[in-house]
């Protein structure tokens, strides 16, 4: 079952609504959509679970608006979900950039429905260095990011995709993989990366109230795993399980131990 709701005025957003039990909230990073998380998908109904997976604006089957692509708006976005479909005691899962965006809904909606939270491969606090913020890419490298998306966004998300994973991946999946990007508006994979270089969530950590399960690839190369450290220190509940054999797919190459991870913190 899927839902169409909107969130602005002539602005729907798609949800992936499978199984019944406890709703778990899936928010996708950049540039994919709800797609990712397939392997969650069929593996956490079979538990109880309501695995319902948000395509953020701009990409899988939402609407593609020409603004609204920083955090506050996708944040917004979020609560409307949540709201229409009467979603109550939701654990928010978060991965890459849709972690931030979980973090910034928390922060902005502090009556919110979130009983626990779960950030993997988070682009939080920060996706690019700042000072006293020595990690991540430098701003500069996503400029070229957006350069070369406006002259070949295929190719620039082929290479982004070899980025992705420490694992060698089938051809057939790498395929699949870039073909969940290429379905994403251009421009609003292009608004989004500016969101990513210039927006702050430092002072967003302390917001989170609720228990949060970090999860990360210890070979991430686009939110390199020192993320983790300040996430750790910024949110009071916080706990972080390193995945030694995984770059920044990790819901694809340790999908088990995520799926494993993410049930055992259900149940606490």
């Amino acid at each position: 079952m899927g839902h169409y709701i909107e969130v602005d005025q002539n602005v729907n957003v798609y949800v992936e609504d499978v199984g019944e039990g406890t709703p778990i909230l899936f928010l996708h990073g950049w540039p994919v959509s709800h797609k990712m998380f397939e392997y969650q998908q069929i593996e956490l109904p079979k538990h109880g679970y309501r695995f319902l997976g948000m395509d953020l604006r701009g990409y899988g089957k939402s609407d593609a608006p020409w603004n609204g692509y920083d955090y506050d708006t996708m944040a917004a976005d979020v609560d409307k979900v949540v709201r229409e479909l009467d979603l109550q005691d939701v654990v928010l899962v978060g991965f890459s950039m849709g972690g931030p965006i979980a973090i910034r809904y928390l922060a902005n909606f502090t009556e919110n429905r979130v009983q626990k939270l779960v950030l993997l491969g988070a682009a939080a606090p920060l996706f690019t260095q700042r000072d006293e913020y020595p990690h991540g890419l430098e701003q500069s490298g996503v400029d070229d990011i957006i350069a070369n998306l406006k002259s070949d966004r295929p190719g620039m998300l082929k290479d982004f995709g070899g980025m992705f994973f420490h694992q060698d991946m089938p051809d057939a999946f790498s395929d699949w993989f870039l073909n969940l990007g290429l379905t994403a508006s251009p421009h609003a994979t292009i608004h989004s990366a500016v969101a990513l270089r210039d927006e702050d969530g430092r002072v967003d950590l302390a917001s989170v109230h609720v228990p949060t399960l970090i999860l990360h690839g210890k070979h991430d190369e686009i939110c390199p795993f020192e993320f983790t450290s300040f996430m750790r220190e910024g949110i009071p509940e916080a706990t972080v399980v390193p995945f030694e054999n995984s770059g920044h797919g990790l819901v694809f190459e340790e999908k088990e131990k995520v799926n494993h991870e993410i049930l055992q913190f259900l149940k606490r």
